[in-house]
């Protein structure tokens, strides 16, 4: 970029806007944190609504006007940075767009499924709702393990920090701490992936995220500790 411009992050810590968080930090983009009360009812107040009318987070507030759900924020940067992901004339763009909005619409929907398994079930149906997000995850996070393994993109590798990284690595996270047994990820199981979640967590970006919303030294790959 060749001006600073004004970027406003509607955040929760450890909510989804932590993936547009790292983002900024790591393009080292300056912005304001706008932190959302969502307990005390922030998402639904008509001011909220008119940045996102669907009432969640995150949001961006932009020069180009806000732009809510986490995939259009973090292409957003990537366009308009040229840094964190492939941009529109690179010759990975169609590979990097395709597993941004896999990640996007299969991973990341999986995971609320399991975090939230009455949404889609009902509440006589969570376990079965639990089982089947849980059986989708290990696909799917199986998908991207393989993809790393035999393309090793420069877009989601260890030598590279991208919009990639942050985002799995902030729902692997989720997955290793929030499910109760035995639905927790076990991340051993793909090492390619941890191997590139490692190496975005000790990005001092992350250190620096870590660090303002309490979420450990070693965020991605072990949580809990």
């Amino acid at each position: 970029m060749s001006n600073p411009i004004a970027l406003t992050l509607h955040h929760a810590p450890d909510f989804a806007s932590t993936i547009i968080r790292l983002a900024l930090e790591e393009l080292e983009l300056p912005h304001t944190i706008a932190i959302a009360d969502i307990e005390g009812g922030a998402l639904a107040s008509p001011d909220y609504r008119r940045v996102n009318p669907v009432g969640l987070i995150p949001a961006l507030e932009t020069p180009d006007g806000p732009i809510f759900e986490t995939a259009a924020i973090l292409l957003w940067l990537v366009d308009r940075t040229g840094r964190l992901g492939p941009g529109p004339q690179d010759h990975d763009r169609g590979a990097f767009l395709s597993w941004l909005f896999f990640t996007s619409n299969a991973l990341h929907t999986a995971a609320l499924a399991m975090f939230y398994p009455h949404r889609p079930a009902g509440e006589a149906n969570t376990d079965a709702a639990r089982t089947a997000a849980h059986d989708q995850i290990i696909a799917r996070l199986g998908l991207i393990e393989a993809m790393i393994a035999t393309q090793r993109p420069r877009w989601l590798s260890v030598d590279h920090p991208g919009v990639m990284g942050y985002y799995i690595g902030v729902l692997v996270r989720w997955l290793i701490l929030l499910p109760p047994a035995p639905y927790g990820l076990d991340l051993a199981a793909f090492p390619e992936l941890r191997a590139v979640l490692a190496a975005h967590e000790a990005r001092p970006a992350t250190l620096r995220v870590a660090k303002a919303d309490g979420l450990g030294p070693t965020p991605f790959t072990n949580p809990g500790a």
